[in-house]
């Protein structure tokens, strides 16, 4: 017997399926909702990544490490450094400037190998989800990402109410979502794309 979680993970596959399909329609069918895709972003470093640090020839000061809640990074020679909120290209510059008081001409790489990203940057997913969270934001995301990362909607969501609250220029905005038109009816125009710092909120439904 088919569990709730079973299913919505059955629906939510069958909604990627005629994703792909009218992504892929060149014969003037219904065009796709937009994913996203346009958004420009650049991955910003957050506390709980895990970043990997390559300084060239030098081994013996290459590192894995965290970054810690405060937002800094300790390495040998290199300590207390600010890493939230740069590119891995800033940080990678930042730790050269330090390394070049003790090597010549240092030349280092940075790779964030575990991702969580800074906080102004976490779509969070509130309300009625299966398992309610921040999720790190991604190039492209949508509600579909979303809903697939969370588990789908709890028993008594009212999907088509739920709603993304955005900051844009400092004022918010709220937009409102389909979430049961995308997942119980396969509609592909209410596959809203998601930005970073995004909240969905998913209220319960009333009986």
């Amino acid at each position: 017997m088919f569990t709730e979680s079973m299913k919505v993970a059955g629906r939510l596959a069958m909604v990627c399926a005629a994703f792909a399909l009218t992504a892929c329609a060149t014969d003037g069918g219904v065009a796709a909702a937009p994913t996203g895709a346009d958004i420009k972003h650049e991955y910003l470093i957050g506390p709980g990544d895990t970043i990997s640090i390559n300084v060239w020839r030098n081994p013996e000061v290459s590192q894995v490490v965290p970054v810690r809640p405060d937002g800094k990074i300790s390495t040998p020679l290199v300590e207390d450094l600010p890493a939230s909120g740069k590119t891995t290209t800033q940080l990678a510059r930042d730790i050269e400037q330090v390394l070049g008081k003790f090597l010549q001409q240092p030349v280092v790489t940075v790779i964030v190998t575990g991702f969580v990203g800074p906080y102004s940057e976490q779509v969070r997913v509130i309300g009625q989800a299966a398992k309610p969270q921040a999720l790190p934001y991604r190039q492209g995301m949508s509600v579909m990402d979303v809903l697939i990362a969370v588990g789908g909607l709890a028993e008594f969501a009212a999907g088509n109410r739920a709603s993304i609250v955005r900051t844009v220029d400092g004022q918010q905005q709220k937009i409102a979502v389909r979430l049961d038109d995308l997942i119980k009816k396969g509609d592909i125009s209410a596959n809203t794309p998601v930005r970073p710092g995004d909240v969905l909120i998913i209220p319960e439904s009333f009986f």
